[in-house]
């Protein structure tokens, strides 16, 4: 029997879909800190600031090297997730929305087709099996 990788799902035999068992199930998160409202506690951006300033210093680069470099260094900001779930449970509607768009939160299956997380999956299956063919 061939076998195929699906994310939700798990690596599985094939068989007909009535009979298959979904093994993902929607994480439930509990608040550690109800009402967690402090949005400075979520990231720490010392590492990109210190890169920024390094970036600054830089005397013959071009306008455009430079925002290339500064986008770049956005990778240094480091996110606190615990501190970002407990930020999102009382969020207001629309930042939740934003949160859960930019995968900053997880979300359950129905919001991963929603915003596309879904396809991803679907390429890697497909790589998957032509990788195992």
């Amino acid at each position: 029997m061939e076998k195929q990788l699906d994310l939700f799902v798990g690596i599985q035999e094939n068989t007909p879909p009535q009979e298959q068992v979904c093994k993902y199930s929607n994480p439930l998160y509990t608040p550690k800190h109800v009402g967690c409202n402090d949005l400075s506690l979520c990231f720490d951006e010392s590492k990109y600031q210190a890169m920024l300033k390094r970036i600054d210093k830089l005397a013959t680069i071009s306008e455009r090297e430079r925002n290339f470099l500064k986008l770049a260094a956005t990778r240094f900001v480091a996110f606190n997730y615990d501190c970002i779930a407990d930020y999102y449970a009382s969020a207001s509607k629309e930042m939740q929305e934003a949160m859960e768009s930019l995968a900053l939160v997880l979300i359950d299956y129905n919001r991963a087709i929603e915003l596309g997380f879904v396809k991803l999956n679907k390429n890697m299956s497909n790589l998957y099996e032509a990788a195992t063919k």
